[in-house]
């Protein structure tokens, strides 16, 4: 078993993901056909099921994956954390956490 999951695990490092979404290379990634095809095709799923409420946590999802790699979040991170420089940041977090219970608990697809 453990040579069945170390070829999975050798597999998915050779497509690069791990790497490019750790380092938020949203380029990379987003033409890398590794995850461009299975992404596609997801999101095609969810169009076709009409679940607007699982394309809203995607998107979400995406954004704060985004925010992530910004330049702001990466000078913050670098130096020493101030208040006026963490405030946008719990404002995102308040925001995204908003959503997640609007969608989740508040919206319904009838």
């Amino acid at each position: 078993m453990p040579g069945f999951l170390g070829s999975i695990s050798e597999f998915i490092n050779s497509t690069n993901l791990p790497d490019q979404v750790s380092k938020v290379d949203i380029p990379g990634v987003f033409s890398n056909p590794w995850f461009l095809v299975p992404f596609i095709a997801y999101l095609g799923y969810l169009l076709y099921k009409q679940s607007w409420n699982s394309m809203i946590l995607v998107a979400l999802g995406f954004g704060l994956w985004f925010f992530s790699g910004t330049t702001y979040m990466k000078n913050m991170v670098d130096g020493e954390i101030e208040l006026n420089n963490i405030a946008p940041v719990l404002a995102v977090g308040v925001g995204a956490i908003a959503v997640v219970v609007y969608v989740l608990f508040m919206r319904s697809d009838d």
